[in-house]
């Protein structure tokens, strides 16, 4: 029997040099969703020329093609639809080419996450007019991340979210509640999710290697400097943008050291905020103490940089799972910032995390200084993070999300054998 697997989403292809391609972590993705089904088709957006020249500057790039497993990848590629006149005019055909490939494949996982051109939340539709089983997968709570981030728009888009924000939410609750299974990433899209949807799942979509784990003799030479009280070394990777809480971040570094700590701090990733971070540490008067390293598109330098850190230091905003944190654990580095259930999740059964109040700058600065002053409490929990660490990587995860699709999601080859029952 073929196990085909239909993946709708909205992680978008991009055309370069005539070559669909993805982001390296997706592409790994793909890669393991084929140990686990014979034949993946993936239907997504293609980003605009113009998006594609940017996003190549924010990360790595892989022709699909050029993938080991590519003969049994097909790729389907979708409208960039997210402007209303343009979901309009494509709707109809997008529905009637997503209603034949959910007809043809075994299994279904969909990504709904928006309204205006959300293909994901059309195949859904698809899928509950048809009468087909489909496992829901989202790894952010995307209407809550607009509605958090909503002062920073414009008056335009702020007056359009208002007005629209109540329907997305309904709209993508329903698809929910309709879905056999839910799969939501870490434990916000769980606590926002798992009401609507009676079986829901916690799972992860990691990238991280068993063999990316600190190594033993790495993580005794971290503890040994650290109750050498060498000054601290604090640090984040990603995105700078609103949602991670950048500005925040250097603020923290700015009362840390008015307070009188000692230590060096590493910002790595690149972003829209990241002139405004840049220049607030000028005028704070701690540049000097910022080493802001911009994208590292080479994976090994960025975990070996982790490893070789004492703290990662976040202020997300948002109702995410950013990849970020489970890096941080792997690195055997403490995650310490603002508190929202998934953190809390990662570390729940080894420890390896300290949480403080959303938006709470001085209480962030008040447990950095804390763990500065008590080396020993510090060094507890770089063990307890490089434990949680092994709990998160690529084989394992891949492996549960792909268990229980074949365990909820009622597959083509059943439904098509009870639809001639009822009939006969």
């Amino acid at each position: 029997m073929d196990t085909s697997l239909l993946l709708v989403v909205p992680v978008p292809f991009r055309v370069m040099n005539g070559r669909y391609g993805l982001d390296e972590q997706t592409c790994d993705g793909l890669i393991r969703w084929t140990e686990h089904f014979d034949r993946i088709v993936m239907a997504a957006p293609v980003l605009p020329e113009k998006e594609t020249r940017e996003a190549a500057t924010k990360d790595t790039w892989r022709a699909i093609e050029d993938l080991p497993v590519a003969d049994r990848i097909e790729l389907v590629p979708l409208p960039y639809a997210y402007k209303p006149i343009i979901f309009i005019q494509e709707y109809q055909r997008i529905r009637k080419l997503l209603s034949a490939k959910i007809q043809e494949c075994e299994y279904l996982c969909f990504a709904p996450c928006v309204w205006i051109g959300d293909w994901g939340g059309v195949a859904c539709s698809e899928a509950i007019r048809l009468k087909r089983s489909y496992a829901v997968w989202s790894d952010r709570v995307e209407y809550e991340v607009t509605r958090r981030l909503l002062k920073e728009e414009s008056l335009k888009n702020q007056i359009k979210e208002t007005l629209t924000l109540p329907i997305t939410e309904r709209y993508i609750q329903n698809l929910i509640r309709k879905g056999e299974v839910g799969l939501f990433q870490g434990q916000d899209c769980y606590t926002a999710f798992s009401p609507l949807n009676p079986n829901s799942h916690c799972v992860y979509d990691v990238h991280t290697q068993r063999s990316d784990q600190i190594r033993p003799d790495r993580l005794a030479a971290k503890l040994d400097r650290v109750m050498q009280n060498e000054p601290l070394n604090i640090c984040y990777v990603g995105r700078a943008v609103e949602m991670k809480g950048g500005l925040d971040w250097v603020e923290i570094i700015h009362q840390l050291r008015d307070r009188g700590m000692k230590f060096k701090a590493t910002w790595l990733g690149d972003g829209e905020l990241l002139d405004k971070m840049k220049a607030l540490a000028e005028k704070l008067g701690v540049a000097d103490l910022i080493t802001f390293g911009g994208f590292v598109s080479d994976r090994a330098s960025m975990l070996d940089t982790m490893q070789q850190q004492d703290l990662f230091m976040f202020c997300h905003k948002t109702p995410e799972s950013p990849r970020c944190l489970v890096e941080a654990l792997v690195s055997g580095l403490p995650i310490v910032g603002y508190d929202s259930p998934y953190p809390r999740g990662l570390v729940a059964q080894h420890g390896g995390g300290v949480f403080t109040p959303l938006n709470d700058k001085t209480a962030l600065a008040d447990q950095i200084l804390a763990f500065d002053r008590d080396r020993t409490q510090l060094c507890n929990l770089i063990q307890q993070a490089a434990e949680s660490g092994k709990l998160y990587d690529e084989e394992t995860v891949f492996q549960h999300r792909s268990d229980l699709i074949k365990k909820f999601v009622i597959p083509k080859s059943r439904s098509d054998r009870s639809a001639i029952a009822a009939v006969s």
